[in-house]
C-alpha cells in the first residue's frame, strides 16, 4: 500500500511530465522576478536549457523584455495579483522564439497570458506562451483574399478598369473636395457610335474585344494620378478629371476622340464611319446648379445625345448651343 509520502512524489512527477508535454510555453516566476519552472516546449524554441535559467531573473534572460507589455503583466500579477492576456495587437512576437531547432529564422507569432498564483506565503506568476504563426498566417490570407475581393469589386471585369461601382465612389469623393476646396472638376460621357451594328456584324467576341482596345486607349490618355477611366455600362465609358474647368476637359476630350479614331478600328458597314469612333458629352462642376453627382451626370449624358444627334463622332459640352456643336462637328468632318 502506498503512503501518503509516495502519492505526494508520484503526483509531483505526474504534474512534471504534464507539464513538459504541454504544447506551449510555460514559465513560473517567483516574487523576484526569477526563474523557477521552465519547460520543456520553451528549450528548442529558446535555445535555454532549463538548468542555464533556473533562478535568473526572466527580465536578464531576456533584456528586451523590459519596459514591455510582458513586463507590465508581471508586475501587475505579482504586485497586485492581476491576471492579463497580453493582445497580440501590442507586439506579436515579444519573446525571442523561433520554430524548435532554428536559431536564425523569424520569430513565431505568440499569445501571451501572466497569471498570478500563490503557494502558501509566496506568490508566484505563471507566463504561458502559445504559437499562434498558423492561426495569424490564416487571418492574413483571409485579410489578403477580402482586399482582393474588395478590390476586384472595383475593377470591370472585362475591361479591367474601374467599374461603375468604383465610379460612384470616385465622383462623390471628387465632388465633396471640389465643393470644400473650391475648386474645378469634369465629367467625360462617352459611348462608342454605332456599337450595336459592330456587335451584330462582327459578333460578341470581337466586341468585346473592342470595348477592350477603347478601354485601353481612354486609360492610357489619362495621366494624372487623380484622373480616372471608367466602363460606365455596356459601351459607355466615364472620366473624372478633378481640378479641370469645363474649357480644359472639352480639349482633352477631343484628344480621346482623335486617339480612339486612329486606332482605326475597322466598323461594321451599318455604321456611320468605317472606323470606330466616340461620342463624348462634357459637364463641369458648378455650384450653382450642377452641385451634385446626379445633376452633373444627368448635365453630361444630355450633352453626349447632342453629340450623338448631331453626327456622332465628335464633343459636345453642356451649356454648348447646337449649331456651335454642328459646326465644331463640321470643322472635324
Amino acid at each position: 500500500m502506498k503512503t501518503k509520502t509516495d502519492l505526494a512524489g508520484a503526483a509531483t512527477t505526474f504534474a512534471a511530465r504534464a507539464v513538459n508535454l504541454a504544447q506551449c510555453g510555460l514559465v513560473v516566476l517567483d516574487a523576484a522576478q526569477e526563474i523557477v519552472l521552465w519547460n520543456s516546449w520553451m528549450v528548442p524554441r529558446s535555445g535555454y536549457a532549463a538548468a542555464r535559467v533556473g533562478g535568473r531573473s526572466l527580465f536578464d534572460v531576456f533584456p528586451e523584455l523590459r519596459g514591455s507589455r510582458v513586463e507590465s503583466a508581471v508586475l501587475a500579477a505579482l504586485a497586485e495579483e492581476v491576471a492579463t492576456a497580453i493582445p497580440q495587437a501590442h507586439g506579436r512576437s515579444p519573446f525571442p522564439l523561433r520554430e524548435a531547432g532554428s536559431f536564425d529564422g523569424a520569430r513565431i507569432d505568440q499569445a501571451v497570458s501572466v497569471t498570478p498564483f500563490s503557494d502558501g506565503a509566496e506568490r508566484y506568476c505563471l507566463l504561458e506562451i502559445r504559437d499562434v504563426t498558423g492561426t495569424v498566417d490564416r487571418e492574413r490570407r483571409l485579410l489578403d483574399h477580402a482586399e482582393s475581393l474588395r478590390a476586384r469589386s472595383y475593377v470591370d471585369g472585362l475591361t479591367g478598369i474601374a467599374n461603375r461601382r468604383h465610379f460612384d465612389v470616385a465622383l462623390d469623393r471628387e465632388l465633396r473636395r471640389a465643393q470644400r476646396n473650391g475648386g474645378a472638376l469634369a465629367l467625360l460621357l462617352m459611348d462608342i457610335d454605332s456599337f450595336k451594328a459592330y456587335n451584330d456584324h462582327f459578333g460578341h467576341q470581337q466586341g468585346d474585344a473592342c470595348l477592350v482596345a477603347v478601354a485601353r486607349a481612354l486609360a492610357g490618355m489619362l495621366k494624372r494620378p487623380a484622373d480616372m477611366a471608367a466602363r460606365y455600362g455596356g459601351e459607355e465609358f466615364a472620366a473624372i478629371l478633378p481640378d479641370t474647368t469645363a474649357e480644359q476637359a472639352r480639349a482633352h476630350a477631343n484628344a480621346i476622340r482623335a486617339h480612339v479614331a486612329s486606332l482605326a478600328i475597322q466598323h461594321a458597314p451599318a455604321a456611320v464611319r468605317s472606323h470606330v469612333t466616340l461620342s463624348i458629352g462634357v459637364a463641369g462642376f458648378d455650384r450653382e446648379c450642377l452641385l451634385d453627382a446626379a445633376s452633373l451626370i444627368t448635365a453630361a449624358d444630355k450633352a453626349l445625345y447632342a453629340a450623338k444627334r448631331s453626327g456622332r463622332d465628335r464633343v459636345v459640352v453642356d451649356g454648348d448651343p447646337v449649331g456651335r456643336a454642328q459646326a465644331g462637328a463640321a470643322s472635324r468632318a
